[in-house]
C-alpha cells in the first residue's frame, strides 16, 4: 500500500496553474443555473419545490436548483439506506476502501473545477477553495488507508485451548448533516468515514452549498458505490433533519455545524423513538471561540501575520478562525500596530479574483449577524480596520479588527463567525492561559512565545482540542494534525486522527475453545 501523504496545495504564482483555475472556472459558470435531482436508491428524483443556490459574492447569480426532499422522501431514503445496509455491510472492506481511493483519483484529475464550484457556491478564494478540494482527497485517501489498517481487527490475548478475536463491524445507517464552510471536504471527509466503515448514508449537505455535494455524488457513482449505499437528500432542517435525527432505524448522526444545533441533534437523539433498540451515536463539532496567545518572549512579526491570517482567512468563516487574541502587555502595543496595518493591506472583492485575498459572508443572515456585531464591538473596543460592510451587489464584510477588549466582552466571548478579531491585553502569561480558556468553547488555539517553559505549560493547560506553537490556528491537515475539540466545540472526534472510524462502527469479541 502506497504510504498517506497529504495533497499538496497548488501554487498560483505559477502560470500555466492559474491559467488553469481560470479556464475551470469558465466551465463552472458555463454550467450554472442547471436543476439537480435528490438520488434516492441510485434513482433521479425530481420535486416541485427547490431549495436555490446562489453566489455570494454576486447574488444576483444563481448556481443551480436543487431538488428538496420532504418527510416522505427522507423516509423512502430511510428504507432504501436499510435495505442498502444488509449487503454493504458484508463488502470486504478493501473494497470499500478502493471506492474511495478511485473517488479520490476523479477528484484530483478534476481538481481545479472542484475548487471553481467552491469559488463560486461558497465565495472561497482560490487559495481556499483549493485547500478545500485538497483536503477532501486526503479524507479518501486517508480513511481508505485506515479502513486497511482496522480490517483485520486488533489483537487480544488467548489462553491455551481457546483462540479470541476482537473485530470491528459496522453501525448500520447514518445520517450526516454537513456545513456549508467546508462544503467539499467536511461533507466528502464525513461521508465516507461512514461509508468506507461499512454504513450506509442519508447526505443532507446545507442548503448554501448543496450543488457540490452533488457534484460529488456523482463522483461516488463513478468509482463504483453501489446504489442506497449514499442517499442525497438535501432538504430544510426542521423537516427533513429532525425527521432523520429521530427516526429509529437511525444507528448514528455527524453533524458539523452551529452549537445550538448541535445541542438540539444531540437532544433529540438521546430519546427514543417507538421500534427504536439502540442507543443513537452523535459525532458533532460545533465551532469555536478561538486565541492566539502572545508572549512577551516571541516572533512579533511571527504573532501579528498568524494573527491576522487566521482571523480573515475565508472571511472568518471557520470553526478554527482566530476570533480573539490576548496579548502580553509588554509587547501589545506593537503587535496591535503591526495587526492594524497588516489587515489595512488586504484586498477585499470577488473571489474569482486571485489578486483578492478575502471575499464575502456566506449570506444575508450571516452578513446581518456580523455587522450587528461590528456594532456591539463598536462599544465594547476601539475599532483600528475595517468596520464597513456592503451588501449591494454581495455579502462584502470588511475584515475588523478591535483593539483594548475586555475580557469580559462579548465580543470576545461570543462565537460571530465572520471576519472580527479582538485584542485583548494580558499582564503576564498565566493571565493570558486564563483569559484564553474562559470560554465554553474548546477547539483551536495558538501559542506566539519562544519560551519552552511557557510552551509547555500551555501544552498542559490551554484545553483545547488542536493548539499550535508558533503558527495560526487555522490549517490542520489530514493524518497530521487530527482536528476536534472539547467542550461546546463537540464531541471531540478527530477528524483526519487515526481513532476517528472506530467512532462509525462497534467492536465484537468472538472467543473460541480449541
Amino acid at each position: 500500500m502506497i504510504p498517506y501523504k497529504h495533497e499538496p496545495f497548488t501554487d498560483f504564482s505559477i502560470e500555466a496553474n492559474a491559467a488553469a483555475y481560470k479556464k475551470a472556472l469558465q466551465q463552472v459558470e458555463a454550467e450554472l443555473g442547471k436543476t439537480y435531482p435528490l438520488v434516492i436508491n441510485g434513482e433521479r428524483i425530481t420535486t416541485e419545490g427547490k431549495i436555490t443556490s446562489y453566489n455570494p459574492a454576486k447574488k444576483t447569480e444563481v448556481i443551480g436548483h436543487v431538488a428538496k426532499a420532504n418527510k416522505e422522501l427522507a423516509e423512502q431514503a430511510m428504507q432504501a439506506a436499510d435495505t442498502a445496509f444488509k449487503t454493504w455491510k458484508k463488502v470486504d472492506p478493501a473494497i470499500r476502501a478502493d471506492v474511495l481511493f478511485k473517488a479520490a483519483a476523479i477528484i484530483r484529475r478534476r481538481k481545479h473545477e472542484f475548487s471553481a464550484w467552491l469559488t463560486k457556491e461558497a465565495g472561497k478564494p482560490w487559495n481556499e477553495a483549493d485547500a478545500d478540494t485538497a483536503e477532501a482527497i486526503d479524507f479518501l485517501e486517508y480513511y481508505g488507508r485506515q479502513m486497511l489498517e482496522l480490517k483485520p481487527g486488533r489483537k487480544v490475548e488467548s489462553r491455551p485451548g481457546e483462540f479470541n478475536r476482537y473485530d470491528y463491524i459496522p453501525l448500520g445507517v447514518a445520517v450526516i448533516i454537513s456545513p456549508w464552510n467546508f462544503p467539499l471536504a467536511i461533507m466528502a471527509g464525513t461521508t465516507v468515514a461512514a461509508v468506507v466503515t461499512g454504513n450506509t448514508v442519508l447526505l443532507k449537505p446545507a442548503s448554501t452549498t448543496p450543488v457540490v455535494a452533488y457534484k460529488f455524488m456523482e463522483v461516488l457513482e463513478e468509482a463504483g458505490l453501489p446504489k442506497g449505499v449514499v442517499n442525497y437528500i438535501p432538504g430544510p432542517g426542521a423537516e427533513v433533519g429532525d425527521y432523520l435525527v429521530d427516526h429509529p432505524k437511525t444507528r448514528f448522526i455527524s453533524f458539523t455545524g452551529s452549537r445550538d444545533v448541535g445541542l438540539r441533534i444531540n437532544n433529540r437523539a438521546s430519546t427514543l423513538s417507538e421500534g427504536q433498540i439502540w442507543l443513537k451515536r452523535v459525532i458533532a463539532e460545533m465551532g469555536g471561540k478561538d486565541t492566539i496567545v502572545v508572549d512577551n518572549e516571541a516572533d512579533l512579526e511571527l504573532a501579528a501575520q498568524s494573527i491576522v491570517k487566521s482571523a480573515f482567512g475565508f472571511s472568518g468563516q471557520k470553526c478554527s478562525a482566530c476570533s480573539r487574541a490576548v496579548i502580553h502587555q509588554d509587547v501589545y502595543d506593537t503587535v496591535v500596530a503591526r495587526v492594524e496595518e497588516l489587515t489595512k493591506e488586504l484586498t477585499v472583492g470577488d473571489p474569482t479574483d486571485n489578486a483578492n485575498f478575502m471575499a464575502t459572508v456566506i449570506d444575508e443572515a450571516a452578513f446581518k449577524k456580523v455587522t450587528s456585531y461590528i456594532e456591539i464591538g463598536k462599544e465594547e473596543g476601539r475599532l483600528i480596520a475595517g468596520g464597513t460592510a456592503d451588501d449591494s451587489t454581495g455579502y462584502f464584510v470588511q475584515p475588523t479588527v478591535f483593539a483594548d477588549v475586555d475580557r469580559n466582552a462579548r465580543i470576545m466571548r461570543e462565537e460571530i463567525f465572520g471576519p472580527v478579531v479582538a485584542l485583548c491585553k494580558a499582564k503576564d502569561f498565566d493571565e493570558a492561559l486564563e483569559i484564553a480558556n474562559d470560554t465554553e468553547y474548546g477547539l483551536t488555539g495558538a501559542v506566539i512565545t519562544k519560551n519552552r517553559f511557557h510552551q509547555e505549560q500551555a501544552r498542559e493547560d490551554f484545553h483545547v482540542g488542536n493548539l499550535y506553537f508558533n503558527r495560526g490556528c487555522t490549517g490542520a491537515i489530514v493524518g497530521y494534525q487530527p482536528f476536534g475539540g472539547f467542550n461546546m466545540s463537540g464531541t471531540d472526534s478527530k477528524a483526519g486522527g487515526p481513532d476517528y472510524l472506530q467512532l462509525h462502527m462497534q467492536a465484537k469479541t468472538t472467543s473460541e475453545m480449541l
